[in-house]
């Protein structure tokens, strides 16, 4: 019951689509956790095209980039689906506390890193990484004094992984003024500003929740 009332809050759960997917992984073999490692999986694949993306040009460079914006929305599916399996399906492990959280941190590192090196700035990417790991850890530490999670954006793991992916198919277009990496670079700042705007914005809230709280129980 904890995980449900701690759940992130998604549309995409109650659609078709989504039901029938979640229904027929449901009937098969694959466990929720084994989806949290392909989602990491995922990203470690899309992070190489990132990489290798940065060193190449033309067809293979724009080929790379829309592997690695693929691979960002299949980490995306893999973070849908295994709570969908778990949860809905009534597959819940006892460690799937632990395969719901870690992967994901290793996955934004992954990502973002990914990015970062594309355009030769591993220091935006570390930025970028500590930011989201410290929007996660605010979420969690609600959880673990009692008021619940904090999904808040703006640039909560959602909005962040979009932002990713528009900003590398948009990069496919760069060739045509000449850019190299731009559009990425810029992303990367917002990630970067936006997560540490989320961080404090959540850390605020969840210090209103505690003192309101404490007023209740007097």
């Amino acid at each position: 019951m904890a995980e449900v009332k701690n759940r992130r809050p998604l549309a995409s759960r109650q659609t078709g689509w989504a039901v029938r997917i979640s229904r027929w992984l449901a009937g098969t073999r694959i466990t929720p956790n084994q989806i949290s490692m392909i989602g990491m999986v995922a990203a470690l694949i899309a992070a190489v095209c990132f990489w290798a993306a940065g060193g190449a040009g033309g067809g293979l460079r724009a080929l790379l980039f829309v592997a690695a914006a693929l691979f960002v929305q299949l980490r995306l599916l893999c973070n849908l689906f295994d709570g969908m399996v778990a949860i809905e399906a009534g597959r819940a492990s006892p460690d799937g506390g632990f395969w719901n959280e870690f992967p994901d941190r290793i996955s934004d590192m992954l990502i973002l890193m990914g990015v970062a090196l594309c355009i030769g700035s591993p220091a935006l990417g570390w930025a970028a990484t500590g930011f989201a790991f410290l929007t996660a850890y605010v979420r969690e530490l609600g959880v673990n004094v009692g008021v619940g999670a904090d999904f808040a954006g703006p640039m909560a793991k959602p909005h962040r992984m979009a932002l990713v992916t528009l900003a590398t198919i948009v990069s496919l277009a760069e060739p045509w003024w000449n850019g190299t990496g731009q559009v990425l670079r810029m992303a990367l700042w917002v990630i970067t500003i936006g997560a540490a705007f989320t961080a404090l914005r959540r850390a605020w809230r969840l210090v209103i929740k505690l003192r309101r709280s404490e007023q209740d129980r007097a």
